[in-house]
């Protein structure tokens, strides 16, 4: 499943953003706030990948992504790179253990190993917040 956005030429807005989101838009919010209070030196940006993958969201710091934000219609995809060492600190935390087994059988990259989930509803808030922290400090 693309982005929403594949315009290359239209940059997604907020207001377009919270009506393709809907109820799950505060949560998006959440997510970012969370990130760059936790890492003062993060930025977010917008960046296109082509049409297959269209529009997504970044927060980064000056060295790598830190969280990406994948826009769909009536929720997103939140997406983590984890190096061995922030997957070793993953795998020893309190955060579910289908993110576990998900990061477990993700494909090893030069990067790291990469996850998405779903964020419909604030189930997972809490495991999302302990990766954020994981990323940030490792």
């Amino acid at each position: 499943m693309t982005s929403i956005y594949t315009d290359k030429t239209k940059e997604p807005n907020v207001a377009e953003l919270k009506n393709a989101l809907g109820d799950t838009y505060i949560l998006w919010e959440q997510l970012v706030a969370f990130t760059k209070s936790t890492n003062p030196k993060a930025f977010e940006e917008w960046k296109y990948s082509g049409v297959k993958y269209g529009w997504s969201f970044r927060v980064c710091d000056k060295k790598r992504v830190i969280i990406y934000l994948l826009p769909r219609e009536q929720f997103f995809k939140i997406a983590f790179v984890f190096g061995q060492k922030a997957t070793d600190k993953v795998l020893e935390s309190n955060v579910a253990q289908a993110i576990k087994d998900d990061l477990q059988a993700a494909k090893v990259y030069a990067e790291g190993r990469g996850i998405r989930i779903d964020v419909k509803d604030d189930s997972n808030m809490k495991d999302f917040l302990t990766l954020i922290s994981i990323k940030i400090t490792t």
